[in-house]
């Protein structure tokens, strides 16, 4: 029987198609609780499916939520954090593991190499230039990993709308469009993200 269940557990293993993803996150709360419900919601997911959390490494604000539920749910956490900023993102103890480096620069690659897929929660600046260098490297066919936007209570409307308006007036390529996998619930973002496949050929998106 032990037999068995380690074999189980291995087919698992080899039918998920993430291992880690990459989360993108404020190290604010925000002041609606929906970022927060669909934080530990989008936490949940991951345990559920045992992916484990590759994030910027802070405790606090929407970073801390999410770490503290992958962690506390039995997953591995690897948190990536400039030295810099932690005195500003660490509060108390460090959650799983953290790894320091010297700048964003080196945080941001670091992040990209351990992730298997990336997904945004409503942040700040630092959030969506994350998200904006994922998926500027999925154009450029740097990397094919999956993109997702957690688009909370329309938090990212404008930003999607950016984006419309980049493909109207000629900037942006209307199959490049297509990158960012957008939706509003943790379980479907990772449903329709497993099931993304990048349509560019050779590297380039036409």
């Amino acid at each position: 029987m032990e037999g068995e269940g380690e074999t189980s557990t291995t087919n698992d293993e080899k039918n998920r198609r993430f291992k880690r993803i990459c989360v993108f996150c404020g190290s604010k709360a925000g002041y609606k609780s929906s970022f927060s419900d669909a934080t530990l919601e989008l936490g949940k997911q991951l345990v559920e499916k045992k992916i484990d959390l590759v994030y910027g490494g802070g405790s606090v604000g929407l970073m801390g939520l999410i770490s503290k539920t992958v962690f506390n749910g039995g997953c591995h956490v690897l948190g990536v954090i400039p030295k810099a900023l932690m005195p500003h993102e660490i509060s108390g103890e460090t959650i799983g593991e953290v790894k320091t480096v010297v700048d964003m620069h080196q945080r941001k690659a670091e992040m990209a190499k351990h992730a298997d897929a990336f997904i945004a929660l409503p942040g700040g600046y630092g959030t969506m230039e994350e998200l904006l260098e994922m998926v500027t490297w999925s154009q450029l066919g740097i990397h094919e990993k999956p993109v997702g936007l957690l688009n909370v209570d329309g938090y990212y409307n404008s930003l999607l709308a950016f984006f419309d308006k980049g493909v109207e007036e000629g900037f942006i390529n209307s199959s490049a469009r297509h990158i960012v996998i957008i939706a509003d619930t943790a379980e479907k973002l990772i449903q329709k993200m497993e099931e993304y496949a990048p349509i560019h050929k050779s590297g380039k998106w036409t």
